[in-house]
């Protein structure tokens, strides 16, 4: 790891980290308190992501779409109207609405090799906007002269990886940028995500193997061919399912590869100094 001891963390001049779990266990709340002091610079991967490799695939699609209304039409072929995403911090669901769901297309389903193409165009750019964490530390640095650095990965990180190869090229890359940091919820924030997600689903990024083997299931136990499923159905059943299959990949990393932290401890924190602590005492406990 990048600090070998609490002593070593609480040293560094330029300290580095890097948050990894399920969405809504607060991963962008303690990244906005460091980012608020005014000496962390805040890199989020799923800002990334839209806007560097995922944008003009979302402005292609909203361009397809819009070809069908004759009226847009006349409008894009004559260079009239530009259609882009609008795309910040705060609001990411270009990126939802462009991963979509499968299921019957009446419903707003995509099929399902059109979702695992889009699935798969989402892993490799997940993978490239993590693997420019290095790019931004210096960048930071360089430009703007911020001594730490706060990376906000994404809830489907441990899809893309396998924690238990101490040779995997993701988190070897990591590992040397920043220390890893498990945000780790309670069966009851489990709970609470189930619901949250089942009163507003958004579209999720899976494993290939999972997705397929989910996908099967679903359609085997309710008895549906492709164009029956209803997509916010499927949607919200198979979240339950990827609770269960993160849960032992994110410990993993964890164990081998960074620390622990529980979301109740990061909920506590109130300012940087508060989070410099906590870090100190989930690596001495990692001791």
């Amino acid at each position: 790891m990048l600090y070998s001891s609490a002593q070593a963390w609480r040293d560094a001049p330029s300290k580095r980290v890097l948050f990894f779990g399920m969405s809504g266990l607060g991963k962008t709340y303690i990244s906005n308190i460091l980012r608020g002091s005014g000496q962390w610079f805040h890199y989020s991967v799923d800002y990334r992501i839209a806007t560097r490799y995922l944008g003009e695939f979302i402005s292609d699609q909203a361009k397809i779409e819009a070809m069908k209304n004759p009226f847009l039409r006349a409008l894009l072929l004559t260079d009239s109207v530009d259609i882009r995403p609008n795309i910040t911090f705060d609001n990411l669901s270009a990126v939802a609405g462009y991963l979509g769901v499968p299921g019957d297309a009446a419903k707003g389903g995509l099929t399902i090799e059109e979702y695992r193409r889009r699935q798969d165009q989402f892993r490799t750019a997940e993978i490239q906007a993590l693997t420019d964490t290095g790019y931004f530390i210096e960048r930071s640095e360089r430009i703007y002269g911020y001594p730490h650095f706060v990376c906000d990965s994404g809830g489907s990180i441990c899809e893309w990886v396998e924690a238990a190869d101490p040779k995997d090229p993701l988190l070897t890359e990591l590992s040397q940028r920043a220390l890893l940091v498990w945000i780790k919820g309670s069966e009851d924030h489990t709970q609470e995500l189930i619901r949250r997600f089942d009163r507003a689903p958004k579209p999720m990024a899976y494993q290939p193997e999972f997705l397929t083997r989910v996908w099967e299931e679903y359609l085997s136990k309710n008895n549906l061919s492709e164009g029956e499923v209803d997509p916010h159905t499927f949607l919200r059943w198979t979240y339950a399912q990827a609770l269960a299959h993160r849960q032992p990949r994110y410990q993993e990393m964890a164990q081998r590869w960074g620390v622990t932290v529980t979301a109740d401890e990061i909920a506590a924190v109130k300012n940087a100094a508060d989070f410099e602590e906590l870090i100190s005492s989930a690596l001495e406990a990692r001791a």
